[in-house]
């Protein structure tokens, strides 16, 4: 290959070079990093600039997005609504119907034996297909027991819910990812491999938790919620009589902040980052719903819900003076 060849405008390397170049100069940006200079133009960009508040936020975040790890925005495997793969069809379909999500991972034993997922349309796909009646000549045999038939057409009474979900052949791979990779990487890998659900895996091989490329699009448009969300408390609130009604899940910082008080302090562990975290620490095991668990001198949670392995919500309170 030629020098010239090797310099000319087809090279990537060149075209991405002039692509900055003119970037720079549409936004009349000096040498420095051009995503620093777009924040900076989208920071300093008044209000009755054409683009509005909301746009100006979602170019912010596609901008950070590079900075977000799949770990930072993963469905934690507490949260995981999974199918076992020895389940039946009509187990699927209650977890289906109880979880309201469209896919489900599929695993062996446990969560950490993984072999896939499986998604409603798959799953209602092969059901309707065993309740389809054969036909003669174009029309329904008339062997088929007419009540079954729904408008001539199909026979639900047809379908084996006692049937193995493995035996459906319906279960399609899924990916596996460390909680350290970029979310932006993971959306092109997404992309390229058609497939919206991942996995992520510690460094022992076990799952930790589960991402999908909504929770990476909610990154950059804010949350998605679809007819079957229910709105959620805030993650803190404060309550009359001057207690906090809080998320187990809420950051710790976030709590301190809010109630004015260090609690960083109280457990020798780095580790810990939720209000939940930090009482199970104290605790030294999930304390169970209706318990309270002295904080500090002044401070206790009364837990409001939870389950054998984690705290769900919980009220934070001065300790009521004694005499």
């Amino acid at each position: 290959m030629s020098d010239d060849k090797a310099g000319s405008s087809s090279d990537p390397r060149s075209e991405r070079t002039n692509l900055i170049t003119r970037v720079r100069a549409l936004f009349g940006m000096n040498e420095a990093s051009v995503r620093e200079d777009l924040e900076e133009v989208l920071d300093e960009s008044s209000a009755d600039a054409e683009l509005s508040a909301h746009e100006r936020t979602m170019l912010k975040n596609v901008l950070n997005l590079h900075e977000v790890r799949i770990r930072d925005i993963m469905i934690p495997r507490a949260d995981i609504i999974g199918v076992s793969i020895a389940a039946n069809l009509g187990e699927v379909l209650a977890v289906f119907r109880a979880a309201e999500h469209s896919r489900l991972p599929v695993y062996s034993e446990t969560l950490d034996d993984p072999r896939g997922m499986v998604h409603i349309r798959d799953f209602v796909d092969h059901v309707a297909k065993i309740a389809e009646i054969p036909t003669r000549g174009g029309k329904s045999d008339p062997r088929e027991n007419s009540s079954n038939l729904d408008e001539g057409r199909t026979a639900f009474g047809r379908v084996d819910f006692q049937a193995a979900l493995s035996g459906a052949k319906i279960i399609r791979p899924v990916l596996f990812v460390p909680g350290s990779m970029p979310a932006l990487d993971l959306l092109v890998k997404m992309q390229s491999s058609r497939t919206h659900m991942a996995l992520v895996i510690d460094e022992y091989g076990g799952t930790d938790g589960l991402v999908s490329l909504e929770d990476i699009v909610e990154v950059i448009v804010g949350d998605i919620e679809d007819e079957h969300d229910e709105a959620e408390p805030p993650p803190m609130e404060a309550a009359a009589d001057g207690s906090f009604l809080v998320d187990a899940r809420a950051p710790l910082t976030e709590v301190a902040t809010a109630i004015d008080r260090s609690l960083d302090k109280l457990v020798e562990s780095d580790e810990i980052e939720t209000i939940g975290g930090l009482i199970a620490a104290i605790a030294g095991r999930v304390p169970a719903r209706g318990e309270i668990i002295p904080i500090d001198g002044e401070l206790e949670a009364e837990i409001l819900d939870a389950d054998p392995r984690r705290l769900k919500r919980l009220r934070l309170r001065r300790k009521p003076s004694v005499g």
